[in-house]
């Protein structure tokens, strides 16, 4: 009974928000990710295409991780600069992507004028873009000052959904093999890390915060107003909320102030989102939005994929509470998502054809389409 009192938690502001934060970009992650596709299609910029996974690029995966997972564990103090301007880079891209389609959206339809200004490497930047790059480089530079928990949050977000809309996976042949190995990883660096390394891996990366290069700098000139540039920053890999949500949280704060939830946690389910979601547009052959979806007969994989993720994410929630230890979100994850759509997909008859899937790299049906 006394359990079930400790699951109240989960009632509470900081764990709702968290779930339904990450529900939502793992939907949103999946959902831009085939619009991007359809705009590839449309406008055959292979320059842009996305990258299909096969099977080795897949087993890598878990592997490179792990490699990174342990050159951040032994030498993240000495290489946290570097990162963390790696990781600004990495987040005006990837701002800049998530939130290129919206501007050409409201542009249309107020109907205004855009004229090139410019051309940078290989691209060219109308007037309403070159904008937009300017207020994401001040997004990422406020987060760079500031440090604060929604700048961070809104990073990793924008992160987590160009990720998936570039990184694809071809069927769920691929997607389970991906899935597994990262389940027995998550698993291994949690729960079993600490045996061999003498601490809890992921547990220790994922609580460590970065050196700001910016106050280094600052302190380093003795430029006014340095003192009131965070000197540590909590890097855009993960999502974070402060357990007090109400009452906010500084910035800089106590790891353990504050619930978070890893972008592969997001990041890695959204691609299997992503192949469904695919697979349900080709099975309509019509523009997918959500009146599409909702309107169009029988339940679409989308669906159970995206329940089973919510599931999840409170088991692992609710375990973490219990035990009161941190969780490997896959070990919870992985089955909520991956096994509805594998049974549903048994007694539709149609699992052999999402197992080897018939979805073309963008290459390849350029290709066709010159043909």
């Amino acid at each position: 009974m006394e359990s079930l009192w400790k699951l109240l938690y989960l009632l509470e502001p900081a764990p709702i928000t968290l779930i339904v934060t990450a529900v939502a970009v793992t939907f949103g992650s999946a959902f831009r990710a085939l619009n991007y596709e359809k705009e590839m299609e449309r406008n055959r910029d292979l320059s842009e295409a996305s990258i299909t996974l096969d099977r080795s690029q897949a087993l890598m995966i878990p592997v490179m991780s792990s490699c990174s997972l342990l050159l951040m564990f032994y030498l993240f103090s000495s290489v946290s600069q570097l990162l963390t301007a790696f990781t600004a880079i990495a987040s005006v891209s990837s701002l800049f992507f998530c939130l290129s389609p919206h501007v050409a959206y409201l542009k249309s339809q107020f109907g205004l004028t855009d004229p090139y200004v410019s051309r940078c490497c290989s691209k060219s930047f109308t007037r309403i873009q070159a904008l937009l790059l300017l207020a994401c480089i001040g997004t990422v530079a406020a987060w760079l000052v500031s440090g604060h928990w929604i700048l961070n949050n809104l990073l990793g977000i924008s992160i987590c959904i160009a990720f998936v809309s570039h990184v694809r996976l071809p069927n769920i042949k691929i997607c389970a093999m991906l899935l597994v190995c990262l389940f027995v990883y998550d698993i291994f660096w949690v729960f079993f890390s600490e045996r061999f390394f003498g601490a809890n891996v992921m547990v220790s990366v994922a609580t460590q915060q970065a050196s700001n290069p910016v106050h280094t700098v600052a302190n380093s000139l003795s430029l006014p107003g340095s003192q009131l540039i965070t000197k540590k920053l909590e890097l855009p890999v993960k999502i974070v909320f402060p357990r007090d949500l109400l009452g906010g949280a500084v910035s800089g704060g106590n790891g353990s102030d504050f619930m978070m939830l890893g972008l592969g946690d997001m990041a890695i389910p959204a691609m299997l989102l992503a192949l469904v979601l695919s697979f349900d547009h080709r099975k309509i052959r019509d523009s997918v939005n959500l009146l599409d979806i909702n309107s169009s007969k029988g339940h679409k994989y989308i669906w159970y994929a995206l329940a089973g993720y919510a599931i999840g994410l409170v088991t692992a929630l609710a375990a973490g509470v219990l035990t009161h230890s941190p969780q490997p979100a896959l070990l919870y994850l992985v089955p909520s998502t991956l096994g509805p759509i594998v049974v549903i997909s048994w007694l539709r008859k149609e699992l052999m054809e999402l197992w080897e899937g018939n979805i073309l790299d963008p290459n390849e049906k350029a290709h066709q389409t010159e043909v």
